[in-house]
């Protein structure tokens, strides 16, 4: 394996960001495209449940002829096991592109990884667009699943890599704001096009809006640089410290900050190069822990009950007693109380820690879920039609409630803690473990929603109560405290990863030292007098350390 990965290793870099741009505008604008990324994940989470209460949308792919007011009492005659596959069929795919996207993503690099999930996911939306029976759907949705796998793998990898060790938080959780950026733009866009029922376009509209942001996502990643740990593990030494310099300190490869971090991953290479790669056994043998914590924290967000609500929230507040055109304006209004729940995060998760979060988060979820069933239990009791109208604005209320403290905790806690808990030998491999954990319990969740709604009603948000209040109790006894140090710190924190290699700390130095002093080289694109530079390095292919890289370069 290793020798035929070798062969589709990248032997150059070119860094096509234009110099302006080198600084905070260049490490907002990586940031933002991964999180772009992040808001198309988003955007399939939400699309396919305004689709579902469009009477159009049901006569073409699932053959009933029903009204708005058979869709409102449920009495589509949709098999509710036809809508449950037509709804996970992504998260089935996307697991198993997960697990195929650790070795693009580790071998082709994070850049070039989220280019090809851009790709996949503009494909299946145009299948989608034209799909002219359910199989097609079907189809599409699955292939659209591989594309979210692959972005859903890569870009927390790829934000944790660029952020700076005290704020990968806010990073992350500028991530997780798109992601649910993403899912509002979904339930608008499904409310506006509604509007346009009986028309086609009703439902190829979100299609083709899902299009677009696939083509500015795959021409943006040809501009943004490669991760600086990405290049300095597979020989990119030097260009490594090119972008750590121009991420963080305006291009000034001198900057002490820069200079103790490129040494720090140097050295971590270095060692985990001695260590070789990780193996999927050693995720379970040498990194026991931080492998449970990034399975068990993916499958609580997902059994905590989050796409039991999102994947059906029109179809559950039609249940509560809404209209249906009542219901997708509230699905749009409370995706954006979905937004606001991540500010917390942004703002404290790096200073309160991951701990403190993840623990208040799952008891306020089971405290909303709590009211949501209740109350939901109380309106099937009650006549159609006004008189559950008090019952259904409890709902909705606890259901804002909800996804705040989803937003702000078990949602983005877990994507942040899957990117930054392993180590660099083996963050590809742990993180796509987390993300399959994540899309496995999200596929059984999307299928198994819409018989237990239809056979135990409120019962089921009990259900997801009971996982709420069991993730806080493993979270208290599992997870150790990992806010507020760098990716290559946390080894202290679990001790886990082997004993550093065999050279003295002035050696270590030196060896990084001399990296540095050979990029004064006159090929540093600082020394480029036009507006973009295009950079090419070939790798050692020996080792981080032998300082034998060649540099060429040139204008573009």
């Amino acid at each position: 394996m290793g020798a035929l990965a070798d062969k589709f290793r990248p032997t150059s870099f070119r860094a096509r960001y234009p110099r302006w741009m080198v600084g905070k505008p260049l490490l907002i604008a990586s940031s933002a495209l991964p999180s772009l990324g992040d808001a198309m994940f988003g955007y399939s989470q939400g699309v396919i449940a305004a689709l579902q209460v469009q009477p159009n949308f049901i006569r073409r792919f699932f053959g009933r002829d029903v009204t708005l007011e058979q869709i409102q009492a449920g009495d589509t005659g949709v098999d509710p096991y036809v809508q449950a596959i037509t709804v996970s069929c992504l998260n089935i795919t996307a697991f198993m592109a997960a697990f195929a996207a650790a070795y693009v993503c580790d071998i082709l690099g994070r850049r070039i990884s989220v280019r090809l999930g851009g790709l996949v996911y503009f494909v299946a939306a145009i299948i989608q667009i034209l799909s002219p029976n359910l199989a097609c759907l079907i189809v599409g949705r699955s292939l659209q699943g591989v594309g979210v796998g692959i972005l859903s793998m890569t870009v927390p990898i790829l934000q944790c890599e660029i952020a700076p060790g005290n704020a990968r938080g806010l990073f992350v959780g500028i991530e997780y704001l798109c992601l649910n950026a993403g899912y509002a733009l979904s339930t608008w866009v499904g409310y506006a096009f509604f509007f346009t029922v009986p028309s086609d376009i009703s439902w190829k509209g979100p299609y083709i809006v899902q299009a677009g942001m696939a083509v500015v996502l795959v021409l943006w990643s040809f501009i943004l640089p490669e991760t600086p740990r990405f290049l300095i593990a597979n020989g990119f030494e030097q260009e490594g410290l090119w972008v750590l310099a121009d991420l963080h300190a305006a291009g000034d490869i001198h900057d002490p900050a820069v200079e103790e971090t490129f040494r720090t991953i140097v050295n971590t290479v270095e060692r985990e190069r001695a260590l070789g790669q990780a193996s999927w056994k050693q995720l379970f043998t040498q990194h026991t822990r931080r492998t449970v914590m990034g399975l068990t924290c993916q499958i609580f967000a997902q059994f905590n009950g989050i796409n039991a609500i999102l994947y059906f929230l029109p179809e559950n507040l039609m249940r509560a007693g809404f209209t249906s055109e009542r219901s997708l304006l509230y699905a749009a209004a409370s995706s954006l109380i979905f937004c606001f729940g991540t500010v917390p995060t942004m703002l404290w998760i790096d200073t309160i820690g991951r701990r403190p979060f993840l623990l208040v988060g799952a008891v306020a979820l089971a405290a909303s879920l709590g009211v949501v069933g209740g109350l939901q239990f109380y309106v099937d009791t009650l006549p159609s039609g006004s008189a559950r109208q008090p019952g259904a604005n409890g709902v909705f209320a606890a259901v804002c409630l909800y996804l705040f403290s989803y937003g702000a905790t078990w949602g983005p806690g877990p994507w942040l803690l899957g990117g930054e808990i392993f180590p660099l030998r083996a963050r590809a491999k742990g993180m796509a473990l987390s993300t399959t954990a994540n899309w496995l319990c999200n596929f059984i969740i999307a299928f198994i929603t819409p018989p237990l709604f239809a056979s135990i009603s409120g019962g089921y948000y009990f259900l997801l109560l009971g996982f709420c209040l069991l993730s806080g109790v493993f979270v208290y006894f599992v997870y150790p405290e990992t806010g507020g140090k760098t990716l290559e710190e946390l080894d202290e924190v679990f001790n886990d990863n082997g004993a550093p290699i065999s050279s003295n700390e002035r050696g270590e130095k030196a060896l990084s030292n001399t990296a540095i002093a050979s990029c004064e080289a006159p090929q540093h694109p600082a020394a480029l007098q036009d507006g973009d530079s295009e950079r090419t390095l070939k790798p050692s292919g020996a080792s981080v350390s032998d300082g034998k890289s060649s540099i060429s370069s040139g204008s573009r």
